[in-house]
C-alpha cells in the first residue's frame, strides 16, 4: 500500500511535539470521504496544537491541521463524488481526528464542502478556517443590522489571518474600515487590503471610564482581554461586536453599562457551524465576500517547512495567511 508523508502530533512524558511520519490510508481515522490534499493552512490554533503551547489536541497521536483543500478520490456520501474539489474543516479535524497536514485526508462528510467554481484549492486553503470565520462574522453581524451607512467599523488585531480577511471583505462592501494593529510596519499592507485608517496600538488611549466616547458602529475582535473590554465601552448605541479570538487573553473585565445603556451586542463567532450555514457562507465566499487580495494575504510554504511556520506564528511574526503546499 502506498505510503505518504504526514505531520503527526504526539505526547511523550507529558510533553507535546509533532514530527513527520510515513503512513498509509489504513492508518487514518475513519470517514466517508478521502481527499488527496493540495494545500492546508496554518492557523494559530494549529501552532498551539503542534507545539503544546496550548491544550488543543484532545487525542494522541493525531495528524494536525484544522483545514485542508484538495480533490475527492473516494466518497460514500451522496453530497460528494470523486473528482470534486473540496475543503474540509470543522468538527474534530486536526484536534481529535486526523487532520490536513498529510498527503491524504479521510474525513466525515459533514466536515467537507464542495468548492464553488470561483474558488481554487489554493484560494480555499488561503481562506480556510480563518476566511470562513471572517465571512461568518460579517454574515452574522449583517443579519443583526450591520450596514455600511451605520458608521466606522474597527478591526482589531488587524494583521491576523481572520482580521486581515475581514478588512478585505468589508472594504469591498463599502464599509469605512479602521484597522488597529501592534505592528507599525504593517500599515501600508493594511491600507492595501482596504483599511481607510490604521491605528497604532502603542498610541491607543483606552481610558478607564465605564463608557468612553461613542466611536464605532461595529467591531471585529481577534484579541480579547483588555482591548475587547475597551471596545465594549466605545461602541455607538446599538453597536455590534464580533469576537473570534483571544490573542490578548481570555479574561473580560467590563461592566453591564455598555449593554444596558447603549444596547451594545457582543456576539461570539464559532467556525464549527451547522452544515446549512456553512453552505450559505461558502457561497458568499465565492461571490460578494470573496476577498480581492488573496494573493497578498497568502504566503505559500513547502510542507517540510511547517515546523518553522508554527514558531513564527506563535512569535507573532506572520502577516496574513500561511498556506502549506502538500501536492
Amino acid at each position: 500500500m502506498e505510503k505518504f508523508s504526514a505531520y503527526r502530533i504526539f505526547e511523550d512524558g507529558g510533553k507535546v511535539a509533532g514530527r513527520f511520519v510515513e503512513l498509509t490510508l489504513d492508518d487514518l481515522d475513519p470517514g466517508e470521504v478521502v481527499i488527496k490534499t493540495a494545500y492546508a493552512s496554518v492557523n494559530y490554533k494549529d501552532a498551539l496544537a503542534a507545539t503544546g503551547a496550548g491544550k488543543v489536541i484532545r487525542r494522541f497521536p493525531c495528524i494536525g491541521g484544522i483545514d485542508a483543500s484538495g480533490v475527492v478520490i473516494s466518497s460514500t456520501s451522496p453530497r460528494l463524488k470523486a473528482g470534486d474539489q473540496v475543503i474540509a474543516h470543522g468538527g474534530e479535524l486536526g484536534v481529535a481526528h486526523d487532520g490536513g497536514y498529510a498527503a491524504y485526508v479521510r474525513a466525515k462528510a459533514d466536515w467537507v464542502m464542495p468548492l464553488p467554481p470561483a474558488i481554487s484549492t489554493a484560494d480555499a486553503a488561503t481562506l480556510g478556517v480563518a476566511g470562513f470565520t471572517a465571512a461568518l462574522a460579517v454574515h452574522i453581524l449583517e443579519t443583526n443590522g450591520l450596514a455600511p451607512g451605520n458608521g466606522k467599523v474597527l478591526v482589531n488585531g488587524a494583521t491576523g489571518g481572520v482580521a486581515s480577511t475581514v478588512i478585505d471583505m468589508l472594504s469591498q462592501l463599502g464599509y469605512q474600515v479602521v484597522a488597529l494593529t501592534g505592528k507599525d510596519g504593517a500599515h501600508d499592507y493594511l491600507k492595501r487590503l482596504g483599511a481607510a485608517e490604521v491605528l497604532s496600538r502603542a498610541k491607543l488611549e483606552m481610558g478607564k471610564r465605564p463608557l468612553e466616547k461613542s466611536t464605532w458602529a461595529a467591531a471585529f475582535d481577534s484579541v480579547g482581554g483588555e482591548q475587547l473590554a475597551w471596545l465594549t465601552r466605545t461602541m455607538h448605541s446599538g453597536g455590534l461586536i464580533a469576537a473570534f479570538g483571544n490573542a490578548g487573553g481570555i479574561e473580560l473585565n467590563t461592566t453591564v453599562l455598555p449593554f444596558i445603556l447603549r444596547g451594545v451586542r457582543l456576539i461570539g463567532v464559532n467556525s464549527d457551524s451547522p452544515l446549512p450555514l456553512r453552505e450559505i457562507v461558502w457561497q458568499r465566499l465565492a461571490t460578494d465576500l470573496k476577498p480581492r487580495h488573496l494573493a497578498d494575504i497568502r504566503k505559500v510554504v513547502e510542507f517540510e517547512r511547517l515546523p518553522e511556520v508554527f514558531q513564527a506564528v506563535l512569535k507573532g511574526q506572520m502577516t496574513g495567511r500561511s498556506v502549506v503546499r502538500i501536492l
